[in-house]
């Protein structure tokens, strides 16, 4: 074996490391058991966006889900013509797992503030784990139906009487 065929492999096994340590930190991931982890952080991959690039625009399906590690992006909105900004998305976040869940179009776009490094996985390769572990999709269903619940009680408990501040809350989409 040479030198560079070591460094790729290496490389490969601590790319899958890092990438198994991120999912076992994501809420939607961290309560399944270690052999579906380790399936899904295999078939994880990196994905690099300029400053400027949209990661999915507002009405298009897109069939993944995106963990920021590094950068950020900006979730947008149009209506009418004009563009409204809903928030900032940084570093940690996970992003768009109903796509992986069922095909929907995307309620809004997300733009790229920052040269970005995602971790993202595709609907078909999620869809393809979760036939080897069926009995998982109880447990994501219970994650995501927590994750609705959280989001609306803090939207609820955030509510002003003029409401200016609701376009910050909004994402349930992406949960």
């Amino acid at each position: 074996m040479n030198s560079n065929t070591e460094k790729n492999e290496a490389g490969a096994t601590s790319e899958y490391q890092e990438n198994l340590n991120i999912l076992r930190q994501i809420d939607f991931f961290s309560g399944l058991p270690l052999e579906a982890t380790k399936v899904f952080a295999y078939l994880c991959i990196r994905e690099k966006f300029k400053s400027g690039d949209f990661l999915f625009q507002q009405d298009e399906e897109d069939e993944q889900a995106y963990y920021i590690i590094s950068g950020s992006a900006r979730l947008l909105h149009v209506d009418d013509g004009q563009e409204f900004i809903i928030r900032d998305c940084e570093e940690g976040e996970f992003l768009g797992r109903l796509a992986l869940m069922s095909t929907m179009s995307r309620l809004f776009s997300l733009r790229a503030r920052t040269d970005m490094i995602c971790l993202t996985i595709t609907r078909e390769k999620f869809t393809k784990a979760l036939e080897q572990f069926p009995d998982l999709m109880p447990k994501l269903i219970r994650v995501i139906v927590e994750n609705i619940y959280s989001w609306e009680k803090r939207f609820v408990a955030h509510r002003t009487v003029d409401c200016s501040d609701c376009f910050k809350e909004i994402g349930v989409s992406l949960v």
